[in-house]
């Protein structure tokens, strides 16, 4: 198992459309990566009060060799086009061993 995490940090003036997020985005990387192995997608939201964070996906996929393929997956430039439609945030991305 291999983990991809993608995190929003929360900053000054960050924007963040948690709804299209869910309806869309998140759909969208499920439809482009659902074929190299990704079999979990789990998005977490901070509880109210400040928090380092807006949001955080993370994305369980079987190994390493699948998150590279999904990366460079022909739907991934459409999944990396689509943040700007619901952040201002540069997204951190962070990869795993499980």
């Amino acid at each position: 198992m291999a983990t991809l995490i993608v995190s929003y940090p929360a900053t000054e003036g960050a924007t963040f459309d948690k709804d299209y997020y869910l309806s869309t985005h998140l759909p969208l990387a499920e439809d482009a990566w659902g074929g190299y192995g990704l079999q979990a997608a789990q998005v977490l939201f901070p509880h109210a009060g400040q928090q380092p964070l807006v949001a955080c996906l993370i994305l369980r996929f079987a190994d390493q060799a699948g998150i590279d393929a999904a990366l460079a997956a022909p739907g991934t430039p459409a999944v990396l086009a689509d943040v700007a439609k619901f952040t201002n945030i540069a997204p951190s991305i962070f990869r795993a061993n499980d």
